[in-house]
Parts: structure tokens; C-alpha cells; sequence
């Protein structure tokens, strides 16, 4: 019986222990999203930067999603489809095409969003970008990072992960760390591109989900307690049920014994 309480309060403890663990981390996001939401607004107030005071080193999470603008021109040439992205809930991909500012940087540009059909393949032909001196204005959006490098190798003209510190090396020139999503062009652009749009300003189901995970700690804290109490009441079920028997033994013992004829001898 020790041996089975000992077992179950050390599955309890690792279980809420996991469940605990889990709970924290929902929290985790949830504080990470209200930071990103807090920065989004605040940079939706601030006026449009030029791009050099924001690309002058690597792009952290702290600058995404600031406004700024850049004038050049593109390089149609390298441009590449970023796949499984997705937008508004919608499946597609996103183009990406190398800019070259008139300050003389490359600078990446995500000049839009292309939804895909449910069912349908994705666009093997690219639309062209606009040709001559454009202005792009749009959000800053860091270098994405994969454990496994061939997400961010470019192949056939599709890459999976934008990494411009790889595409640099697949690419006649140097790119700034961090790209631009756009929101608006001076020059309009073919084909049905939307223009990238930032989180939604929700918190997510974050806290339900470490509300969830604590509840389930609290059950399984609940369970275990019910076990044992169970095997308690069980256990004195079982003796009062020997103590019963015992009595009734001894009850039946003194009356064969009262009731049970004396022999006599014969000389009586």
C-alpha cells in the first residue's frame, strides 16, 4: 500500500511538475506578445524612417515591424519565392527581390503576399517588379533561423526561410542584414501581391492555454488525493470486515461451547 502511494505522489509530481512547466511557458509567449503588440503600436505613431538608420547592423527583434523608406531600383534577376507562408489565414508565398538603394546598399525586399487556392500549386512564374527608381515604404523584419541550414538555402528560385546573411553568399553582391516587407510602392506592381501586413494586435489563447495546463495540475493533484482516500476507505472496509469475522467466530466458539453435552463415567 506505501509502496503504491509512494509511486503515485512521484507520477503526481513529475506530471504537475511537466504541467507547471508548460503553464510558465504559455505565460512566456503571452508576455512576448504583448511586447511585440506595445512595439507595433508605438511604431504605427512614430513617423517613417529612412531605412539607414534602422539597417546600420543587425536587425534584432527590438526594430521589426518600424516603418521606414528606401528609393532604388530592383534586381529582377535574383529575385526568389519564399514558400508556406501565410497571412490573414490564408496559405501562399511571399516574393523577394534584391534592391539596390541609391545610397549603393542591397537591401531585400518582400514586395507581397501571393495567396494560393486550397488545392493549388504555387505560381512557378513570378511577377516582375516594377523597373526604374522606385520608393518603397514598409516594415522592418528581421533574418529568419532554422536549426537545419538547407531551410535557408535558395534552390530553384524558392527558398523556405529569408536569411539574407545565407542568400548573400548565392547572390553576386552583399545584402544588409534584415529585409523590408512592403506596405507601399511608388510605381504600382503586377500580379496580385498584397502587401505584408503585421501580427493582429491579440494576445492569442495564450493565457487559456496556462489557465489549461494549471487546471490539469490542479486535477491531477485532486485525482491522487481521491486514490488515496479511496484505498483508505477500502482499507478500513476490509478490517472492519475481519474484525466482524472475528467476533463472529468467537461468538460461535462460546456457544458450542455452552451448548455442548458433558460426558459422565460409567461408575455414575
Amino acid at each position: 500500500m506505501w509502496m503504491r502511494w509512494l509511486a503515485l505522489l512521484l507520477f503526481v509530481v513529475l506530471l504537475g511538475s511537466l504541467f507547471v512547466r508548460l503553464g510558465e511557458w504559455q505565460l512566456h509567449r503571452l508576455e512576448q506578445r504583448r511586447e511585440t503588440n506595445a512595439r507595433i503600436t508605438a511604431f504605427h505613431n512614430q513617423p517613417v524612417k529612412p531605412y539607414q538608420e534602422v539597417f546600420g547592423g543587425p536587425i534584432g527583434d527590438d526594430p521589426q515591424w518600424q516603418r521606414v523608406s528606401v528609393t532604388g531600383s530592383y534586381d529582377a534577376k535574383h529575385q526568389l519565392q519564399a514558400m508556406l507562408r501565410n497571412q490573414g489565414g490564408k496559405a501562399g508565398s511571399e516574393v523577394l527581390t534584391p534592391m539596390r538603394t541609391e545610397q549603393g546598399d542591397w537591401l531585400l525586399v518582400d514586395r507581397g503576399f501571393i495567396p494560393r487556392a486550397q488545392g493549388a500549386n504555387e505560381i512557378a512564374v513570378l511577377p516582375d517588379p516594377p523597373t526604374g527608381r522606385v520608393t518603397v515604404t514598409g516594415y522592418v523584419k528581421r533574418s529568419e533561423y532554422d536549426d537545419k541550414p538547407n531551410a535557408m538555402l535558395p534552390e530553384q528560385g524558392t527558398v523556405r526561410l529569408v536569411n539574407t546573411e545565407v542568400l548573400s553568399q548565392h547572390l553576386p553582391y552583399t545584402l544588409l542584414d534584415g529585409y523590408v516587407g512592403l506596405i507601399d510602392s511608388s510605381v504600382p506592381q503586377a500580379g496580385d501581391l498584397q502587401p505584408i501586413t503585421p501580427p493582429e494586435l491579440t494576445e492569442g489563447p495564450h493565457l487559456s492555454y496556462a489557465l489549461q495546463w494549471f487546471t490539469f495540475t490542479v486535477i491531477a493533484v485532486i485525482g491522487a488525493a481521491i486514490l488515496v482516500r479511496g484505498d483508505l476507505r477500502d482499507r478500513r472496509k476490509a478490517l472492519a470486515r475481519r474484525e466482524k469475522a472475528a467476533a463472529q467466530a468467537e461468538n460461535r466458539e462460546s456457544t458450542d461451547s455452552l451448548t455442548a453435552p458433558r460426558r459422565t463415567g460409567e461408575d455414575e
